[in-house]
């Protein structure tokens, strides 16, 4: 028998846990608006805690997805400063990540793909009681210094800001994906407590992965060759493949879409390897097997891989609910710890 919505299950019951837990229930009368939406992973954890969601994303692929499986409206917008927004209570989103990702140029603040001063201008714009933002780990070490301008401009805008670098792993997803939460409210946040057992790769798809039949997906003998060219140049002591006995790496667009050596892959009993396909790599990320994908198979991995596990946000949306139900510190306790910056005035 399934508990009650707001308790994780046993990681056994994996698949069960997806399907049951992360179905939209609105309960709550609060809106949450999330910018640069994606396919709505971050939208459908807060949608299963009971929120209604706007969200606001350029990609059309992903704006259809978000419509197909969401209760709330995505609007197909490219965002900008002095965008006007609908009143909201709790802002979220995920600023696109490229500028600070290890695995690109690291322009940061001079990539044009930066979202941070459109998240900034939003909160100043829809003032709401609590927002959250997530980005890749790498934001708060090789660009620190602009981590730091992004919170003290928030700060100044009123909030508290409070931060702490989370696995996914330790969440429920069977994937090791640190990322850096960030949220902004004007009374107490705890983050979620994380879960003793890990959920491994077999629990998550070991259904899946000798049912599938997509020829198209096994990797050739010039493949295999290439790859162990690829990981002894490496040092790479164990071949990067889907172990069913651990988690997953870290799932991205590129080791999803792309057919590199670095690409997501499991081992058949036949002994043959295979790509991943859109469901394993969606059961992966945490998305449940109702939520549908649109466009071309390259499309849907690109969505998968650019979303926020929704079990993971789930939990962070929960924490969110804790914090919107408190009362509202003063200014003058909040100012306190605010610090002057001009940057994104």
């Amino acid at each position: 028998m399934l508990l009650e919505k707001s308790v994780l299950l046993q990681p056994t019951m994996y698949k069960a846990n997806l399907n049951y837990i992360l179905r939209p229930v609105i309960t709550e009368s609060a809106k949450v608006i999330d910018l640069f939406a994606g396919c709505g992973g971050l939208s459908l954890g807060f949608e299963a805690a009971g929120y209604v969601t706007i969200g606001y994303e350029f990609e059309e692929n992903a704006v259809n997805t978000y419509n197909k499986n969401l209760t709330g409206r995505c609007y197909h917008q490219k965002l900008a400063v002095g965008f006007e927004y609908p009143e909201a209570d709790i802002v979220i989103g995920g600023p696109p990540c490229q500028p600070f990702s290890v695995f690109g140029n690291q322009k940061g603040m001079e990539d044009a793909r930066d979202g941070f001063p459109i998240f900034i201008d939003a909160v100043k714009r829809i003032q709401p009681k609590v927002f959250l933002f997530e980005n890749v780990r790498n934001l708060a070490y090789s660009h620190k210094w602009y981590f730091d301008l992004i919170r003290d401009a928030l700060a100044k805008l009123g909030y508290m800001v409070e931060f702490k670098c989370l696995n996914a792993v330790n969440y429920g997803v069977p994937q090791n994906r640190e990322r850096m939460i960030v949220v902004g409210h004007k009374s107490k946040f705890r983050f979620p407590a994380m879960r003793q057992k890990k959920v491994t790769v077999g629990e998550a798809i070991g259904d899946l992965i000798d049912t599938i039949q997509d020829e198209s997906k096994i990797l050739t003998p010039r493949q295999d060759e290439y790859i162990a060219i690829y990981e002894k140049k490496s040092d790479c002591i164990n071949p990067r493949d889907l172990y069913l006995d651990r988690p997953a790496r870290t799932l991205t667009c590129r080791n999803l879409a792309g057919c590199t050596s670095d690409m997501q892959r499991v081992k058949l009993k036949d002994g043959r390897r295979r790509r991943l396909v859109v469901r394993e790599a969606a059961r992966l990320q945490s998305f449940p097997d109702w939520f549908e994908f649109t466009g071309t198979e390259i499309k849907q991995f690109n969505q998968i891989g650019n979303a926020v596990p929704p079990l993971f946000a789930y939990q962070l949306a929960l924490q969110i609910k804790e914090t919107f139900a408190l009362p509202t510190k003063s200014e003058e306790e909040i100012f306190e710890k605010a610090v002057p910056l001009t940057l994104f005035d």
